[in-house]
């Protein structure tokens, strides 16, 4: 039976109106301080509604409110032109290039791995714990000697910002499928035995079937770090363009309304790479014969 549409979008709008109400709370609240400075030094007695619009339109404020980032956002989104340095989207289109190429990598880094262990007991006692180990190290004391290094040897661009991707999106890949590649039954690989099937013939016909929801759980979490990886590679790099660049920017030039602008783009962009590795697994799961819940 088909959940209605209704169920399913009032408890999303419920958390997106909540968090707009926290959101402008903490706006007042945080940009009150130099509000008040401003009106104690131009001798301004304002009432408290006054008090309250001028917290919420202030052109550099600590916190800005979500008018400001939603018309900042809109404007460097759809009234810019798609060259031009001051887009959004062409800004986003950067940190995507890298996204995409560290993503690539490190799912197929992930699987190749996660083969490994599951088929090589040597690798599944050594490899294993210093894969987890590895993301116990700080991403961002990693990224500036990935970048240091790579450019020692005139390695510079996209390949630094997609290594640190493939860095953080391995993982969860390699992960999700060293489960999903041991979620086949005993009883199941008793029965390929029975059938005399070899270890290759098991690997495609029981073991891949059965890793693919794990594998395609595990790509959302990746594609997400893969993007977290880009942005945070841009930063040491000093790049021109990219999401991390407009952040270094806005810091640089207190432009906070900019920087909230261009993690709203980075929280956009993400949903919609998750949303592709999702309709992705729908097809895969149609292609199986698996009935939609």
């Amino acid at each position: 039976m088909t959940e209605p549409l209704s169920s399913r979008v009032l408890p999303v709008l419920t958390i997106i109106g909540v968090i707009i109400a926290v959101w402008y709370a903490a706006a007042i609240w945080m940009n009150a301080p130099f509000q008040r400075d401003l009106d104690r030094r131009a001798n301004v007695t304002s009432t408290t509604m006054e008090f309250i619009g001028k917290t919420l339109s202030q052109p550099k404020p600590v916190v800005p409110a979500p008018h400001q980032v939603a018309r900042n956002f809109f404007e460097n989104t759809f009234l810019r032109n798609v060259t031009s340095n001051r887009s959004l989207v062409y800004h986003s289109w950067v940190t995507l290039s890298s996204t995409l190429a560290g993503f690539a990598s490190g799912t197929l880094l992930g699987i190749l791995i996660a083969v490994g262990i599951v088929h090589v007991k040597a690798l599944d006692r050594s490899l294993m714990p210093w894969i987890i180990a590895s993301q116990t190290v700080p991403i961002l004391a990693i990224a500036p000697m990935v970048v240091v290094v790579l450019a020692a040897i005139n390695v510079t661009g996209l390949i630094p910002k997609a290594l640190i991707s493939t860095y953080l999106s391995f993982f969860p890949v390699a992960v999700g499928m060293v489960k999903g590649l041991r979620s086949p039954e005993l009883m199941h690989l008793d029965l390929m035995r029975t059938y005399n099937s070899s270890t290759w013939q098991t690997f495609w016909k029981l073991r891949v079937p059965a890793s693919l929801p794990f594998l395609f759980t595990s790509m959302k979490v990746a594609v997400a770090a893969s993007l977290v990886g880009a942005i945070v590679g841009e930063l040491p790099t000093g790049a021109a363009a990219g999401i991390g660049s407009k952040l270094l920017a806005g810091s640089y030039y207190s432009q906070t309304i900019d920087m909230w602008s261009a993690l709203i783009a980075g929280s956009v962009l993400a949903a919609i790479l998750v949303t592709i590795v999702g309709i992705g697994s729908r097809i895969v799961d149609r292609r199986m014969g698996v009935k939609p819940t």
